[in-house]
Parts: structure tokens; sequence; C-alpha cells
């Protein structure tokens, strides 16, 4: 199996690159070599690589520059996904393409099904959203969509990394409680993709977080607990709860993106980890990377 990543520089290009199979030929390539943007970038790439799966881990995801920088976002997003899934029908290659929780809105109170309607709430989910779309189009069934949430990793920044070094420069911290999803480590998620890989069967939307819920405010709480159990934090800091209104950002944000993970999980016989295990799988790493 041949396997190209677009996004090869971003957490989930560093993480599919050390957790593929032994003996698949996986190239991640970053943007100045495979910028999906750039549809001569992808045929010069295609034709290089003679990749038979293609993995979208690129994307524009700064959620509040969005809201300024919709044209960039939508290039990305939208037109960038719509790029690789035209080269992957020209060239008979199947395509991975990862999306997101904020194509919905957040007003329900149970996990989201794949087959929920979408309500993004702004630019960043619109963009995504329309990327969906784009792929399903051009591809039909020839295509699987994965949304997954807060993903993070030990490569990379995220919320966890953050939460690290404002830790070790604050003695308190305030964090929003009123925003309701899932922590994903993006190991959790390779190991997913990886498994959609070997069964040529499958197409379609999935989901695919770790397990459990949480708010920011629980995920800021446990990153500092395991980080202290561990011994990667030495000192103490107070945490404190605070509402989204109390916290205003350009971009709104669903309130509850819990996604529905079943589907997934019986088409691939695999289920999610806790995401508190995952987390704290993840901390150990970066304390052994120092």
């Amino acid at each position: 199996m041949k396997v190209l990543i677009a996004g090869g520089n971003g957490q989930l290009g560093w993480e599919l690159q050390r957790s593929a199979p032994s003996c698949w030929q996986v190239t991640a390539l970053k943007r100045d070599v495979f910028d999906i943007c750039n549809i001569q970038s992808l045929e010069k790439a295609i034709k290089e690589y003679q990749p038979n799966l293609l993995i979208n881990a690129a994307a524009y995801t700064a959620v509040d520059k969005a809201e300024e920088q919709s044209e960039q976002a939508f290039a990305v997003n939208a037109e960038g996904a719509a790029n690789l899934a035209r080269i992957a029908l020209e060239h008979h290659v199947r395509l991975f393409h990862i999306s997101t929780d904020f194509i919905f809105d957040g007003r329900k109170s149970r996990p989201y099904l794949p087959t929920d309607k979408p309500s993004p709430l702004g630019v960043y989910g619109t963009s995504k959203l329309e990327g969906e779309q784009q792929v399903q189009k051009i591809l039909g069934n020839k295509s699987v969509i994965i949304r997954t949430s807060w993903v993070y990793s030990s490569h990379g920044n995220n919320f966890v990394k953050t939460m690290l070094r404002l830790m070790q420069e604050r003695d308190q911290l305030s964090i929003i409680c009123d925003q309701i999803g899932t922590p994903t480590w993006a190991g959790s998620l390779t190991d997913a993709l990886w498994a959609f890989a070997v069964d040529p069967l499958l197409s379609g939307i999935y989901h695919w977080t770790d397990a459990g819920v949480a708010s920011w405010y629980d995920f800021g709480v446990a990153i500092y607990e395991e980080a202290r159990r561990i011994g990667l934090l030495d000192k103490v800091v107070t945490i404190l709860p605070i509402r989204t209104e109390d916290y205003p950002l350009p971009a709104k944000r669903p309130p509850y993106s819990v996604l529905d993970k079943t589907s997934t999980w019986q088409a691939l016989n695999l289920a999610s980890s806790h995401w508190r295990v995952n987390l704290r799988q993840m901390l150990l790493e970066v304390k052994r990377e120092g």
C-alpha cells in the first residue's frame, strides 16, 4: 500500500507517519511540495509517488482568525479538499478527508450522529462543511470522511501543550466550563484511520474521537492533575471555571459537540479508549521527550 499524506508537518500528519504499518510506503508532504490549493502541485506529487490512498490532514484551523480571513479558510478547507477529490477521481485513488465537530451548532443534548444535519456557527465550520460536500459531490462513495474533535498531540501546537506552558508560567488559570465535547489524542485518531485503510469497502461519513465527554475546564483540570502525577509539573496552579460569555472570542463555538462513534466502532470493530487514558499516554511522551 502506498499512502500520500497532505499536511505532513501538522500533528496528525506526524502521528500518521510514526504509526503507519511497517509494510506500507507512507509519504507525508509539507505544503511547499504538496499544496492542496495548487492543482499542479498535486498532479506532480501524484505522478511521482503513485499512491493508492490519499489522506487529507491539511486544514486551516485558526478558528478565530477565520472570521477575518474567510478567503484563506475556504481556499484550504473547501477548495483544497475539492482539488484533492478531483485528483483522487482522475487517478483512481482512495481519499480520506478529516473534518470537524464544528460543522454542528451544538444545540442538541445528545451526541451527534453522522446523519445529523450540519449547521455551523462560524467561518471555520462552514468552510469545513463545504469541504465535506465537495468531496462527496466529486467522489460519491469513493471517499471516507472522518469527523473528529479537540485533537492534540505531543507534536505541534494544541490545547494540551498550551496549558502545560501556561501552568509553568502562572499560578492561576481561568478555563471555559460551558463548552462540552471530547478531547482526542491524534494517536487514537491514526489508529482509526489505519483501520479504515485496511478495509477497501468502507466509505461515507464517520465520527471518531476518544471516549467520554468533558468541558474545556474538565480537560484543563485533567491536564494539571496528570502532569502533577507523573512529575511533569511541580507547582500548584489554581484553575477556575468561567463561562463563554466571560471570555468573548471572534468566532462562536458549539456549546455541545460530542460526536456519536457507534457506527464507526461497529464498522471497524474498534472502540475508543477514554480521553483521560490517552491524555496520560501523551503526557508521558512529553515527559520522555523533555
